[in-house]
C-alpha cells in the first residue's frame, strides 16, 4: 500500500463515494417510502387495485428485488400482476441493485483495511485517509448536485439516459394504460424518490466533509503533530 498511495487515495475516495451513496438509498427501498410515494402519486387509481390490493403486490415486488429469489410472480385477483416482459426488466433491475450494492460493500471492506494500515509517519497516513474521504464525499456532492439541476429541468431525458445506460433498448418501455409496473411506479414516483435521493446524499456527504474536516484540522494541531513525530 505504501508503495502506491496516490492510487490508493484514488480508490479510498471512490469507495467513500460509493458507500455514501448506497447509505442514501436504501432507505428509498423500504416498504414505508414506497406506500407514501405511491400515494402521492395516486398509483391506487392508475391501477384500480384496493388499498390493500396495492400494498400486497407492491411489497411481494419490493421483496423480491431486495430479498429475493427474483421471482416477482405475485398475483392479485387470481392474476399476475406484471408481465413476462415486466418481470424481465425487474430481474434486469436486481441485477443492477446486486452490482451496486456489492461494488459499495467491496468499497467498506476497502475503506476498513486502508484506515487499519495508515501510520502516524510515512507516505500513507491517517491525514492522507481522511483526505481521500473527503474527496469522495466532495466529488458525490457535487456530481449528485448537478445530476439534480439537470433532472430538474429534463427529467425525463436524464431518465432515458439512465436506463440506456444500465438496460438493454426496448426492454424498459412500458405503456402506463396497460402495464402494471409504471402504473404501479408512476412518473412522480420516481421524480420525487429521485430528488430525494439525491438531497440525502448530499446531505450525508456534507457531514462526512465537515467530520474529515475537522479530523484533519485536529491532526495539524502542534499536540498531535508532536505525537505523531515521538510515534
Amino acid at each position: 500500500m505504501r508503495l502506491f498511495p496516490g492510487l490508493l487515495s484514488i480508490a479510498v475516495a471512490l469507495s467513500a463515494g460509493l458507500l455514501l451513496l448506497a447509505v442514501a438509498i436504501s432507505p428509498f427501498l423500504t416498504p414505508a417510502w414506497v406506500a407514501f410515494e405511491q400515494d402521492r402519486a395516486e398509483a391506487a387509481a392508475w391501477t384500480s387495485f384496493s388499498p390493500v390490493e396495492l400494498r400486497t403486490a407492491t411489497d411481494a415486488i419490493l421483496s423480491d428485488l431486495v430479498a429475493g429469489p427474483p421471482a416477482f410472480d405475485v398475483t392479485i385477483r387470481g392474476a399476475p400482476v406484471l408481465t413476462d416482459a415486466e418481470r424481465s426488466h425487474m430481474r434486469d433491475v436486481r441485477a443492477v441493485f446486486t452490482g451496486f450494492f456489492t461494488a459499495a460493500g467491496a468499497g467498506l471492506v476497502l475503506l476498513v483495511i486502508a484506515r487499519l494500515a495508515t501510520r502516524p509517519s510515512g507516505a500513507w497516513s491517517r491525514d492522507r485517509f481522511l483526505g481521500a474521504v473527503r474527496a469522495g464525499a466532495t466529488g458525490l456532492a457535487v456530481v449528485i448536485a448537478v445530476a439534480g439541476v439537470i433532472a430538474a429541468v429534463a427529467f425525463d431525458a436524464a431518465f432515458e439516459v439512465f436506463h440506456q445506460l444500465f438496460f438493454a433498448a426496448g426492454t424498459y418501455n412500458f405503456d402506463p394504460t396497460r402495464d402494471r409496473l409504471v402504473q404501479l411506479f408512476p412518473e412522480v414516483f420516481w421524480s420525487e424518490t429521485t430528488m430525494a435521493v439525491g438531497g440525502l446524499t448530499i446531505a450525508l456527504s456534507l457531514v462526512v466533509v465537515v467530520l474529515t474536516t475537522r479530523g484533519l484540522r485536529r491532526a495539524a494541531t502542534p499536540t498531535a503533530a508532536a505525537e505523531r513525530a515521538v510515534a
